[in-house]
Protein backbone atom coordinates (compact mmCIF):
# COMPACT_ATOMS: atom_id res chain seq x y z
CA UNK A 1 0.00 0.00 0.00
CA UNK A 2 2.80 2.48 0.73
CA UNK A 3 4.39 1.44 -2.30
CA UNK A 4 0.94 2.29 -3.96
CA UNK A 5 0.68 5.69 -2.38
CA UNK A 6 4.68 6.27 -3.63
CA UNK A 7 3.67 5.81 -7.19
CA UNK A 8 0.77 8.30 -6.79
CA UNK A 9 2.84 11.37 -5.48
CA UNK A 10 5.56 10.38 -8.03
CA UNK A 11 3.28 10.54 -10.81
CA UNK A 12 1.25 14.09 -9.23
CA UNK A 13 5.08 15.42 -9.08
CA UNK A 14 5.85 14.49 -12.67
CA UNK A 15 2.50 15.80 -14.14
CA UNK A 16 2.75 19.04 -12.02
CA UNK A 17 6.29 19.48 -13.58
CA UNK A 18 5.13 18.95 -16.79
CA UNK A 19 2.25 20.95 -16.76
CA UNK A 20 4.12 24.02 -14.94
CA UNK A 21 6.90 23.62 -17.91
CA UNK A 22 4.44 24.03 -20.71
CA UNK A 23 2.92 26.71 -19.43
CA UNK A 24 5.95 28.77 -19.25
CA UNK A 25 6.41 27.73 -22.87
CA UNK A 26 3.36 28.58 -23.85
CA UNK A 27 3.89 32.25 -22.75
CA UNK A 28 6.13 32.45 -25.68
CA UNK A 29 4.38 33.95 -28.42
CA UNK A 30 6.10 32.05 -31.24
CA UNK A 31 4.56 29.06 -30.30
CA UNK A 32 0.71 30.44 -29.30
CA UNK A 33 -0.47 29.53 -32.64
CA UNK A 34 -3.83 28.06 -32.69
CA UNK A 35 -3.88 25.09 -34.77
CA UNK A 36 -7.25 23.80 -33.28
CA UNK A 37 -10.06 23.00 -35.45
CA UNK A 38 -13.48 23.49 -33.34
CA UNK A 39 -13.66 20.46 -31.28
CA UNK A 40 -11.74 18.33 -33.19
CA UNK A 41 -8.32 17.46 -31.46
CA UNK A 42 -5.96 14.56 -31.45
CA UNK A 43 -2.59 13.43 -31.02
CA UNK A 44 0.38 11.66 -32.72
CA UNK A 45 2.45 8.91 -31.05
CA UNK A 46 5.25 7.79 -33.26
CA UNK A 47 7.71 4.72 -32.68
CA UNK A 48 10.54 4.92 -34.25
CA UNK A 49 12.56 1.90 -35.03
CA UNK A 50 10.87 -0.10 -37.92
CA UNK A 51 8.45 3.05 -38.33
CA UNK A 52 10.67 6.09 -39.16
CA UNK A 53 14.35 4.23 -39.36
CA UNK A 54 15.53 1.21 -40.13
CA UNK A 55 18.87 1.04 -37.84
CA UNK A 56 20.66 4.13 -39.07
CA UNK A 57 18.77 4.37 -42.58
CA UNK A 58 15.51 6.72 -43.00
CA UNK A 59 12.37 5.10 -43.88
CA UNK A 60 11.92 7.09 -47.19
CA UNK A 61 8.64 7.64 -46.24
CA UNK A 62 9.55 9.33 -42.71
CA UNK A 63 10.76 12.71 -44.14
CA UNK A 64 7.91 13.40 -46.51
CA UNK A 65 6.04 12.63 -43.52
CA UNK A 66 7.24 15.16 -41.31
CA UNK A 67 7.40 17.97 -43.91
CA UNK A 68 3.84 17.66 -44.12
CA UNK A 69 3.69 17.80 -40.25
CA UNK A 70 5.01 21.11 -39.60
CA UNK A 71 3.89 24.22 -41.19
CA UNK A 72 6.27 26.69 -43.26
CA UNK A 73 7.63 27.97 -39.67
CA UNK A 74 8.78 24.51 -38.93
CA UNK A 75 6.46 24.28 -36.33
CA UNK A 76 3.73 21.36 -35.95
CA UNK A 77 0.48 21.34 -36.74
CA UNK A 78 -0.60 18.78 -34.00
CA UNK A 79 1.03 17.04 -30.71
CA UNK A 80 3.97 14.60 -31.77
CA UNK A 81 5.13 12.42 -29.23
CA UNK A 82 7.94 9.82 -30.47
CA UNK A 83 7.77 6.40 -28.38
CA UNK A 84 10.08 4.32 -28.51
CA UNK A 85 11.25 0.84 -26.24
CA UNK A 86 14.88 1.91 -26.93
CA UNK A 87 16.46 3.45 -23.79
CA UNK A 88 20.20 3.01 -24.40
CA UNK A 89 20.48 6.84 -24.10
CA UNK A 90 19.65 10.25 -22.68
CA UNK A 91 16.51 11.87 -24.54
CA UNK A 92 18.49 14.77 -25.94
CA UNK A 93 20.56 12.48 -27.76
CA UNK A 94 17.42 10.87 -29.31
CA UNK A 95 16.19 14.38 -30.13
CA UNK A 96 19.17 15.56 -31.95
CA UNK A 97 19.43 12.14 -33.98
CA UNK A 98 15.57 12.10 -35.14
CA UNK A 99 16.17 16.01 -36.07
CA UNK A 100 19.22 14.79 -38.03
CA UNK A 101 16.95 12.07 -39.95
CA UNK A 102 13.92 13.69 -40.29
CA UNK A 103 15.42 17.07 -41.25
CA UNK A 104 13.17 18.81 -38.89
CA UNK A 105 13.15 20.15 -34.98
CA UNK A 106 12.71 17.28 -32.58
CA UNK A 107 12.77 18.84 -28.89
CA UNK A 108 13.72 16.20 -25.56
CA UNK A 109 10.48 16.70 -24.34
CA UNK A 110 8.44 15.40 -27.28
CA UNK A 111 10.84 11.98 -27.07
CA UNK A 112 9.94 9.24 -24.58
CA UNK A 113 11.94 6.55 -23.93
CA UNK A 114 11.05 3.48 -22.41
CA UNK A 115 12.73 4.07 -19.45
CA UNK A 116 11.01 7.21 -19.07
CA UNK A 117 8.42 6.94 -16.87
CA UNK A 118 10.86 5.71 -13.85
CA UNK A 119 10.90 9.55 -13.21
CA UNK A 120 7.51 9.08 -11.20
CA UNK A 121 8.70 5.80 -9.42
CA UNK A 122 10.15 8.56 -6.79
CA UNK A 123 10.58 5.49 -3.91
CA UNK A 124 13.00 3.66 -5.35
CA UNK A 125 15.07 6.83 -5.93
CA UNK A 126 16.85 7.17 -3.05
CA UNK A 127 17.76 3.20 -2.92
CA UNK A 128 20.54 1.98 -3.80
CA UNK A 129 19.96 0.13 -7.18
CA UNK A 130 22.17 -2.49 -9.94
CA UNK A 131 21.78 -0.95 -13.46
CA UNK A 132 21.60 -3.06 -16.78
CA UNK A 133 21.97 -2.02 -20.06
CA UNK A 134 24.51 -0.46 -22.38
CA UNK A 135 25.05 2.98 -23.43
CA UNK A 136 25.50 5.70 -20.20
CA UNK A 137 23.62 3.75 -18.04
CA UNK A 138 24.79 5.29 -15.06
CA UNK A 139 23.88 8.90 -16.81
CA UNK A 140 20.22 7.94 -17.32
CA UNK A 141 19.70 6.75 -14.13
CA UNK A 142 20.75 9.95 -12.46
CA UNK A 143 18.74 11.98 -14.33
CA UNK A 144 15.20 9.86 -13.76
CA UNK A 145 16.46 10.95 -9.97
CA UNK A 146 18.12 7.98 -8.85
CA UNK A 147 20.52 8.69 -6.28
CA UNK A 148 22.67 5.78 -5.70
CA UNK A 149 23.55 4.05 -8.89
CA UNK A 150 25.80 0.96 -9.22
CA UNK A 151 26.75 -0.58 -12.64
CA UNK A 152 27.35 -4.24 -13.77
CA UNK A 153 31.06 -2.99 -13.98
CA UNK A 154 31.27 -1.41 -10.68
CA UNK A 155 29.78 -4.49 -9.68
CA UNK A 156 32.42 -6.77 -11.10
CA UNK A 157 35.39 -4.44 -10.19
CA UNK A 158 34.24 -5.18 -6.44
CA UNK A 159 33.49 -8.82 -7.03
CA UNK A 160 36.24 -9.90 -9.27
CA UNK A 161 35.44 -13.84 -8.72
CA UNK A 162 32.06 -13.42 -10.30
CA UNK A 163 32.91 -13.17 -13.75
CA UNK A 164 34.09 -16.00 -14.93
CA UNK A 165 32.50 -17.26 -17.97
CA UNK A 166 34.55 -15.35 -20.62
CA UNK A 167 38.04 -17.54 -19.85
CA UNK A 168 40.01 -14.60 -20.70
CA UNK A 169 38.43 -12.54 -18.22
CA UNK A 170 39.11 -14.61 -15.23
CA UNK A 171 42.26 -13.99 -12.58
CA UNK A 172 45.22 -14.92 -13.61
CA UNK A 173 47.85 -15.34 -11.01
CA UNK A 174 46.74 -14.68 -7.26
CA UNK A 175 43.23 -14.14 -6.90
CA UNK A 176 42.19 -9.63 -6.44
CA UNK A 177 40.82 -8.78 -3.24
CA UNK A 178 37.04 -7.93 -2.56
CA UNK A 179 36.49 -4.47 -2.33
CA UNK A 180 33.10 -5.15 -1.26
CA UNK A 181 29.65 -3.03 -1.53
CA UNK A 182 26.84 -1.60 0.47
CA UNK A 183 23.73 -4.01 -0.09
CA UNK A 184 21.77 -3.34 -3.21
CA UNK A 185 18.15 -2.78 -2.66
CA UNK A 186 16.44 -3.56 -6.25
CA UNK A 187 17.88 -4.07 -9.78
CA UNK A 188 16.74 -1.66 -12.26
CA UNK A 189 16.69 -3.31 -16.10
CA UNK A 190 17.40 -0.29 -18.97
CA UNK A 191 18.15 -2.76 -22.20
CA UNK A 192 19.70 -5.59 -23.76
CA UNK A 193 23.31 -5.76 -22.34
CA UNK A 194 26.57 -6.16 -24.34
CA UNK A 195 27.66 -9.30 -22.43
CA UNK A 196 24.61 -11.12 -21.83
CA UNK A 197 26.68 -13.95 -19.75
CA UNK A 198 27.98 -11.21 -17.39
CA UNK A 199 24.48 -9.27 -16.82
CA UNK A 200 22.61 -12.56 -16.01
CA UNK A 201 25.08 -14.07 -13.87
CA UNK A 202 26.07 -11.07 -11.48
CA UNK A 203 22.14 -10.39 -11.63
CA UNK A 204 21.31 -13.81 -10.61
CA UNK A 205 24.13 -12.88 -7.70
CA UNK A 206 22.24 -10.35 -6.39
CA UNK A 207 18.70 -11.32 -6.49
CA UNK A 208 19.62 -14.89 -4.62
CA UNK A 209 22.04 -13.43 -2.22
CA UNK A 210 19.31 -10.45 -0.96
CA UNK A 211 21.72 -7.77 -2.93
CA UNK A 212 25.09 -8.76 -1.21
CA UNK A 213 26.66 -11.20 -3.94
CA UNK A 214 29.24 -11.73 -1.60
CA UNK A 215 27.29 -14.14 0.10
CA UNK A 216 25.99 -17.37 -0.32
CA UNK A 217 22.95 -18.34 -2.81
CA UNK A 218 20.22 -19.00 -0.92
CA UNK A 219 16.60 -19.27 -3.07
CA UNK A 220 15.08 -19.12 0.46
CA UNK A 221 15.13 -15.54 0.44
CA UNK A 222 12.19 -15.20 -1.46
CA UNK A 223 10.21 -12.91 -2.99
CA UNK A 224 13.81 -11.48 -3.85
CA UNK A 225 14.98 -7.95 -4.03
CA UNK A 226 12.41 -5.67 -6.19
CA UNK A 227 13.11 -5.81 -9.88
CA UNK A 228 12.14 -2.92 -12.70
CA UNK A 229 12.32 -3.94 -16.44
CA UNK A 230 12.13 -1.29 -19.33
CA UNK A 231 11.70 -2.80 -22.93
CA UNK A 232 9.68 -5.84 -23.55
CA UNK A 233 10.39 -6.38 -27.12
CA UNK A 234 11.49 -9.52 -27.90
CA UNK A 235 12.50 -8.45 -31.09
CA UNK A 236 12.92 -5.55 -33.49
CA UNK A 237 13.76 -3.81 -36.86
CA UNK A 238 17.21 -3.21 -37.98
CA UNK A 239 18.61 -3.18 -41.35
CA UNK A 240 18.79 -6.83 -41.26
CA UNK A 241 15.96 -8.76 -43.39
CA UNK A 242 15.09 -10.49 -40.63
CA UNK A 243 14.00 -8.92 -36.65
CA UNK A 244 17.02 -8.65 -34.01
CA UNK A 245 17.10 -9.88 -30.65
CA UNK A 246 15.53 -7.35 -28.27
CA UNK A 247 15.40 -6.54 -24.63
CA UNK A 248 12.13 -9.06 -24.21
CA UNK A 249 14.62 -12.01 -25.17
CA UNK A 250 16.97 -11.05 -22.55
CA UNK A 251 14.82 -10.79 -19.77
CA UNK A 252 13.26 -14.79 -20.85
CA UNK A 253 17.02 -15.95 -20.30
CA UNK A 254 16.60 -14.00 -16.81
CA UNK A 255 13.16 -15.75 -16.31
CA UNK A 256 14.45 -18.81 -17.37
CA UNK A 257 17.81 -19.39 -15.21
CA UNK A 258 15.91 -17.95 -11.87
CA UNK A 259 13.00 -20.78 -12.48
CA UNK A 260 15.67 -23.31 -13.51
CA UNK A 261 17.75 -22.53 -10.78
CA UNK A 262 15.53 -21.85 -7.91
CA UNK A 263 12.51 -23.38 -9.33
CA UNK A 264 10.48 -19.96 -8.22
CA UNK A 265 8.99 -17.33 -10.49
CA UNK A 266 10.89 -14.15 -11.05
CA UNK A 267 8.95 -11.69 -9.62
CA UNK A 268 8.82 -7.48 -11.33
CA UNK A 269 8.03 -4.83 -9.04
CA UNK A 270 7.39 -3.20 -12.75
CA UNK A 271 6.90 -3.60 -16.45
CA UNK A 272 7.84 -1.03 -18.19
CA UNK A 273 7.57 0.69 -21.76
CA UNK A 274 5.24 -0.84 -24.63
CA UNK A 275 2.60 -2.23 -24.46
CA UNK A 276 2.37 -1.10 -20.70
CA UNK A 277 -0.38 1.44 -19.62
CA UNK A 278 1.88 3.27 -17.49
CA UNK A 279 4.13 4.08 -20.73
CA UNK A 280 0.67 5.44 -22.76
CA UNK A 281 -0.62 7.83 -19.38
CA UNK A 282 3.19 9.02 -19.50
CA UNK A 283 2.94 9.86 -23.13
CA UNK A 284 -0.15 11.46 -23.17
CA UNK A 285 0.95 13.55 -20.29
CA UNK A 286 3.58 14.80 -23.20
CA UNK A 287 0.81 14.95 -25.72
CA UNK A 288 -1.09 17.45 -23.14
CA UNK A 289 2.22 19.76 -23.04
CA UNK A 290 2.72 19.98 -26.65
CA UNK A 291 -1.05 20.70 -27.36
CA UNK A 292 -0.56 23.82 -24.52
CA UNK A 293 2.21 24.44 -26.10
CA UNK A 294 0.04 24.63 -29.52
CA UNK A 295 -1.76 27.06 -27.99
CA UNK A 296 -4.68 24.75 -27.80
CA UNK A 297 -7.22 25.08 -25.10
CA UNK A 298 -9.64 22.32 -25.74
CA UNK A 299 -8.19 18.70 -24.72
CA UNK A 300 -6.80 15.98 -27.42
CA UNK A 301 -9.80 13.84 -28.11
CA UNK A 302 -8.42 10.88 -29.39
CA UNK A 303 -4.71 9.51 -30.04
CA UNK A 304 -3.20 7.39 -32.98
CA UNK A 305 -0.66 5.13 -32.08
CA UNK A 306 2.00 4.21 -35.18
CA UNK A 307 3.78 1.57 -34.94
CA UNK A 308 5.26 -1.30 -36.82
CA UNK A 309 5.09 -4.41 -33.92
CA UNK A 310 2.09 -6.11 -33.24
CA UNK A 311 3.42 -7.23 -29.99
CA UNK A 312 4.50 -4.12 -28.80
CA UNK A 313 2.75 -1.04 -30.81
CA UNK A 314 -0.63 -2.39 -31.82
CA UNK A 315 -1.10 -4.61 -28.37
CA UNK A 316 0.29 -1.62 -26.20
CA UNK A 317 -2.25 0.97 -27.83
CA UNK A 318 -5.23 -1.35 -27.48
CA UNK A 319 -4.74 -2.17 -24.11
CA UNK A 320 -4.58 1.87 -23.29
CA UNK A 321 -7.47 1.87 -25.35
CA UNK A 322 -9.45 -0.56 -22.89
CA UNK A 323 -7.78 1.33 -20.31
CA UNK A 324 -9.64 4.63 -21.38
CA UNK A 325 -12.66 2.97 -22.02
CA UNK A 326 -12.95 1.62 -18.54
CA UNK A 327 -11.87 4.71 -17.16
CA UNK A 328 -15.28 6.53 -18.97
CA UNK A 329 -17.51 3.93 -17.94
CA UNK A 330 -16.20 4.52 -14.10
CA UNK A 331 -16.56 8.15 -14.34
CA UNK A 332 -20.05 7.59 -16.19
CA UNK A 333 -21.05 5.63 -13.21
CA UNK A 334 -20.44 7.74 -10.45
CA UNK A 335 -21.51 10.83 -11.83
CA UNK A 336 -24.94 8.49 -12.40
CA UNK A 337 -24.39 7.33 -8.82
CA UNK A 338 -24.29 11.33 -7.27
CA UNK A 339 -27.74 12.08 -9.06
CA UNK A 340 -29.12 9.37 -6.92
CA UNK A 341 -29.19 6.75 -9.86
CA UNK A 342 -27.75 3.08 -9.46
CA UNK A 343 -24.48 2.19 -10.89
CA UNK A 344 -25.52 -0.32 -13.78
CA UNK A 345 -22.54 -1.47 -15.55
CA UNK A 346 -23.13 -2.09 -18.83
CA UNK A 347 -22.68 -5.56 -20.87
CA UNK A 348 -19.53 -4.29 -21.89
CA UNK A 349 -17.60 -3.58 -18.57
CA UNK A 350 -18.77 -6.33 -17.39
CA UNK A 351 -17.17 -9.09 -19.81
CA UNK A 352 -13.68 -7.16 -20.15
CA UNK A 353 -11.47 -8.58 -18.44
CA UNK A 354 -9.68 -6.66 -15.22
CA UNK A 355 -6.27 -5.75 -16.00
CA UNK A 356 -3.38 -7.19 -14.35
CA UNK A 357 -1.03 -5.26 -12.38
CA UNK A 358 2.18 -6.14 -15.34
CA UNK A 359 -0.01 -4.65 -17.79
CA UNK A 360 -1.33 -1.48 -15.74
CA UNK A 361 2.83 -1.20 -15.30
CA UNK A 362 2.55 0.54 -12.26
CA UNK A 363 -0.33 2.92 -13.38
CA UNK A 364 -3.32 3.70 -10.56
CA UNK A 365 -6.10 1.29 -11.42
CA UNK A 366 -8.55 3.39 -10.46
CA UNK A 367 -10.56 4.75 -13.26
CA UNK A 368 -12.07 7.92 -13.99
CA UNK A 369 -8.80 10.22 -11.74
CA UNK A 370 -8.56 12.13 -14.56
CA UNK A 371 -11.21 14.54 -16.10
CA UNK A 372 -9.45 15.46 -19.49
CA UNK A 373 -8.34 11.77 -20.75
CA UNK A 374 -8.79 11.55 -24.35
CA UNK A 375 -11.63 9.22 -25.83
CA UNK A 376 -9.76 6.82 -27.48
CA UNK A 377 -6.86 5.59 -28.30
CA UNK A 378 -6.26 3.87 -31.84
CA UNK A 379 -3.51 1.90 -33.26
CA UNK A 380 -2.00 1.79 -37.17
CA UNK A 381 0.42 -0.68 -38.18
CA UNK A 382 2.72 0.17 -40.79
CA UNK A 383 4.59 -2.42 -42.77
CA UNK A 384 8.17 -1.38 -42.99
CA UNK A 385 9.41 -3.18 -39.71
CA UNK A 386 8.68 -6.04 -37.70
CA UNK A 387 5.39 -6.70 -39.72
CA UNK A 388 5.37 -7.31 -43.18
CA UNK A 389 2.55 -8.49 -45.52
CA UNK A 390 5.37 -10.09 -47.13
CA UNK A 391 5.58 -12.89 -44.12
CA UNK A 392 2.22 -12.36 -42.49
CA UNK A 393 -1.13 -11.63 -43.42
CA UNK A 394 -3.52 -10.95 -40.53
CA UNK A 395 -6.36 -13.08 -40.46
CA UNK A 396 -9.78 -11.24 -40.29
CA UNK A 397 -10.68 -13.61 -37.37
CA UNK A 398 -8.91 -12.30 -34.70
CA UNK A 399 -8.88 -15.30 -33.01
CA UNK A 400 -6.90 -16.75 -35.01
CA UNK A 401 -4.04 -13.85 -34.83
CA UNK A 402 -2.05 -15.40 -32.37
CA UNK A 403 -1.77 -19.00 -30.92
CA UNK A 404 0.72 -19.39 -27.60
CA UNK A 405 2.75 -21.91 -29.30
CA UNK A 406 3.19 -20.09 -32.43
CA UNK A 407 3.96 -16.65 -32.80
CA UNK A 408 3.01 -15.11 -28.78
CA UNK A 409 5.75 -12.59 -28.42
CA UNK A 410 4.08 -10.85 -25.40
CA UNK A 411 5.87 -10.70 -22.55
CA UNK A 412 4.83 -13.36 -19.93
CA UNK A 413 3.23 -11.60 -17.34
CA UNK A 414 0.71 -10.35 -19.88
CA UNK A 415 -2.34 -11.32 -21.10
CA UNK A 416 -3.06 -13.49 -23.96
CA UNK A 417 -5.41 -11.65 -25.92
CA UNK A 418 -5.29 -11.97 -29.32
CA UNK A 419 -7.59 -9.41 -30.17
CA UNK A 420 -5.31 -6.90 -28.80
CA UNK A 421 -2.79 -7.30 -31.65
CA UNK A 422 -5.72 -6.38 -34.02
CA UNK A 423 -4.85 -2.93 -35.17
CA UNK A 424 -7.64 -0.50 -36.03
CA UNK A 425 -5.94 -0.15 -39.49
CA UNK A 426 -2.80 -1.40 -41.31
CA UNK A 427 -0.85 1.20 -44.27
CA UNK A 428 2.17 0.66 -45.93
CA UNK A 429 4.35 3.43 -43.80
CA UNK A 430 4.30 6.03 -41.67
CA UNK A 431 3.59 8.67 -44.45
CA UNK A 432 0.29 6.64 -45.11
CA UNK A 433 -0.63 6.83 -41.82
CA UNK A 434 -0.21 10.60 -41.30
CA UNK A 435 -2.34 10.85 -44.53
CA UNK A 436 -5.22 8.55 -43.18
CA UNK A 437 -5.11 10.03 -39.41
CA UNK A 438 -5.76 13.47 -41.64
CA UNK A 439 -8.67 12.58 -43.27
CA UNK A 440 -10.21 10.29 -40.33
CA UNK A 441 -10.03 13.70 -38.63
CA UNK A 442 -11.30 16.28 -41.65
CA UNK A 443 -7.78 17.92 -41.64
CA UNK A 444 -6.05 19.18 -44.46
CA UNK A 445 -2.26 18.34 -44.25
CA UNK A 446 -1.18 21.37 -46.68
Amino acid sequence: MQRIRSLKSGWQLLKSSCEAAAKQVNTSPSTSRNYSHGSSSFGLLFDIDGVLVRGRTPIPAAKQCFRDLVDSNGKYKVPVVFVTNAGNCMRQAKAEHLSHLLEVEVSPDQVMLSHSPLRMFTQFHKMRVLVSGQGPVEEVAHNLGFQNVVTIDMLREAYPLLDVVDHNRRPKDSIPPTKGLWPIDAVILFGEPIRWETNLQLILDVLLTNGSPDNAWSSMRYPHIPVLACNMDLLWMAEAKNPRFGHGMFLVSLESLFKKVTGYKLKYEALIGKPSVVTYNYAELLIRQQAERLGWTTPVKRLYAIGDNPMADVYGANLYNHYLQASQRTRAQMQAKSRGGGEDPSAEAATTPKMTSAELGGATAEYGAEEDLPEGCSSILVCTGVYSRDQQELPSDPTQTVTEQHIFHGHRDFRFDPSLTQPSFVVEDVKEAVELVFQQEGWPLE
